[in-house]
């Protein structure tokens, strides 16, 4: 019986997760933003267009995720909205086009549960974030494909990255909730 090593054989991180690396299958994912409205309400808006991978190295020291998503992509189903969120008081995409992560850590968290610490740029402010992932597992695609699942969810500040804007409401309290929910539902592909 040989000792050689295959390709099967190669200890990775995550289990039945190959190394080398993952792309987002846009397609098959979502981005999210989750904000209270009237402190009561809960608005999401999803960002349409965004891009990401995944590098799977021997250990998690040696994995990284990245992403960048168009932050004028940004859609709650409501225009005037959508246009006030695209504005200086918020997400000010005529300066800041893009919002980017680059992670800087990967830690085990339980079960199939990960700690992704990175970096996340919003406006022009770079501040270090932390992502609760999920891994829901490996399949075959219906065209062959090796695609991976992963929920993740960060609770951010957005006065933290100069998101400042609100108005106080009679009843007492303010418009938008100082806190919101990035929220991930990525389905990844190997690369060739």
């Amino acid at each position: 019986m040989s000792n050689a090593t295959t390709t099967t054989d190669v200890i990775t991180p995550v289990p039945g997760v190959t190394q080398g690396t993952w792309e987002v299958d846009v397609a098959h994912s979502t981005i999210s933003a989750v904000a209270r409205h009237m402190m009561i309400t809960k608005v999401r808006g999803y960002f349409h267009t965004f891009s990401g991978s995944v590098r799977i190295g021997p250990t998690l020291e040696e994995t990284v995720a990245e992403a960048s998503i168009d932050a004028g992509s940004i859609d709650t189903r409501q225009q005037m909205r959508d246009d006030h969120l695209r504005s200086p008081d918020f997400l000010d995409v005529g300066n800041h086009p893009s919002i980017d992560f680059r992670s800087a850590t990967i830690e085990e968290a339980g079960e199939r549960r990960y700690r992704v610490t990175g970096d996340l740029t919003i406006r022009g402010v770079t501040k270090p974030i932390v992502l609760e992932a999920e891994f829901g597992g490996v399949k075959v695609n219906p065209y062959g494909k090796t695609v991976a699942f992963v929920s993740a969810v960060a609770d951010l500040d957005r006065e933290s990255f100069g998101m400042t804007w609100n108005q106080a409401i009679e009843s007492g309290g303010v418009l938008v909730s100082k806190r919101f929910k990035l929220e991930l539902e990525l389905q990844l592909v190997k690369s060739e």
